[in-house]
């Protein structure tokens, strides 16, 4: 139950964060990808299923909230949970080198799947381009960030270490 709660209650808070905040620095050409950060943290902490029941849950709420069709925030979300929470039994999800490119990776992922429906002319491939780059130049660096000041806040490791139960049976 208080799983659901904590998913709830980070599922609005991004959303409000999308719609309010980084709306304005979208407007000036700063792109921060919020729902793929949120679907990387959750992810690593609580690893496949829940990554990708987070992912689809936030997905399809930003799918609500948009005016495109539905499922295409959620469909790349759920997929990014599922894969980021499959890695997470093996990598050291406190490593800021290892959340970096988790959140590089999930960041080029998402913007790319999303942004690629609207392409219509030539000169949209441009816009898709220059979109997933200023992403991925924003979210990983600001992303670790927040995650290493909640680490520092908490006093304690956010993730902690991949789980000694994953080595494969032969």
């Amino acid at each position: 139950m208080k799983r659901l709660q904590a998913v709830l209650l980070l599922g609005a808070v991004v959303l409000l964060l999308r719609s309010t905040a980084l709306t304005a620095l979208s407007a000036r050409g700063i792109v921060v990808d919020v729902l793929a950060f949120a679907t990387v943290a959750w992810a690593l902490r609580h690893e496949a299923a829940w990554g990708a029941s987070f992912g689809f849950a936030l997905g399809l709420a930003a799918d609500l909230d948009a005016v495109h069709g539905l499922g295409r925030h959620a469909l790349a979300l759920s997929l990014i949970g599922y894969a980021v929470g499959r890695l997470a039994r093996t990598l050291v999800r406190d490593s800021l080198r290892t959340q970096y490119v988790m959140l590089l990776l999930a960041t080029v992922v998402h913007q790319t799947w999303t942004v690629a429906f609207d392409l219509g002319s030539l000169g949209a491939w441009r816009y898709l381009g220059e979109r997933v780059l200023l992403a991925a130049v924003v979210t990983p660096p600001l992303g670790v960030l927040l995650l290493y000041g909640l680490r520092q806040i908490l006093g304690r490791p956010v993730f902690g270490h991949a789980s000694l139960d994953s080595e494969p049976s032969i």
